[in-house]
C-alpha cells in the first residue's frame, strides 16, 4: 500500500529521448523535484537484464570469464555475464550465456539473486544464477569477445572479493550470496 512517504514525489513536465541504440535508451527529464522546483533527471533505460551465472562444480570449483571493459578501460575477472532480452524468459538467457562464455551447461538452475543496479541513474535489472550439474561442450563467444576462461577453487573467487581484487558487481553479489548459502547450509540461517 502506498503511503506519502512511498508515493512518487517527483513530476515530469516533459520527457525527450537523447539517445537510443539496441541496447539502451538515455531519456532527458524536465521535472518539478520533491521540493517543488524545476530541475532535471537523466535516466538509462535498459533493454536487457544483466544476467551473471555462478558455475560450480561437485568439486567446488567455478569458472570467470576476463575480459577487458570498455567503459572501465580495464581488464575484469567475473562471473559468466552477458543480457537477456527483456520479454525472454531470463533462465533461457542464463543458459545461452553460460554455453557461449564457457561451453558448460548445467542440469540443475537456481535463482539466487536480484539486484537493481545504478538505481539512481538507470533501471537496470540484474538476476543471478546459480548452475550445477555441469557438463563441458565447446564454447560460442560472440564475435566481440575476446575472453580468458579460468576454472577455479570457489574459495579463491571469494578470497578475491573480500581482499577487492574482484569487484564486478554481479561477481561479488554472487561470491557473496553463495557463501551465504553455504554457511546456511551448515548452520542454518539463524545462526548465520
Amino acid at each position: 500500500m502506498e503511503d506519502e512517504l512511498t508515493a512518487n514525489p517527483w513530476t515530469v513536465k516533459q520527457r525527450t529521448t537523447a539517445y537510443e541504440n539496441p541496447w539502451i535508451r538515455v531519456e532527458h527529464n524536465e521535472v518539478l523535484n520533491p521540493s517543488g522546483r524545476d530541475g532535471i533527471y537523466g535516466v538509462v533505460r535498459f533493454k536487457n537484464w544483466a544476467i551473471g551465472i555462478l558455475p560450480i562444480d561437485d568439486e567446488g570449483y567455478t569458472w570467470v570469464v576476463g575480459q577487458y571493459r570498455f567503459p572501465l578501460g580495464e581488464y575484469s575477472w567475473e562471473i559468466p555475464e552477458g543480457g537477456g532480452k527483456l520479454g525472454v524468459d531470463p533462465l533461457a538467457s542464463a543458459q545461452r550465456e553460460l554455453l557461449e562464455e564457457c561451453g558448460l551447461k548445467a542440469e540443475r538452475w537456481t535463482l539466487i539473486q536480484t539486484m537493481s543496479l545504478s538505481n539512481s541513474v538507470s533501471d537496470e535489472r540484474a538476476l543471478i544464477y546459480l548452475a550445477e550439474g555441469l557438463s563441458q561442450h565447446e564454447a560460442e563467444p560472440e564475435e566481440t569477445e575476446q575472453l580468458q576462461i579460468r576454472r577455479i577453487p570457489f574459495s579463491e573467487l571469494y578470497a578475491g572479493v573480500l581482499e577487492g581484487s574482484v569487484h564486478d558487481s554481479l561477481t561479488v553479489a554472487a561470491a557473496l550470496r553463495y557463501r551465504l548459502l553455504q554457511l546456511e547450509a551448515v548452520q542454518g540461517p539463524e545462526k548465520v
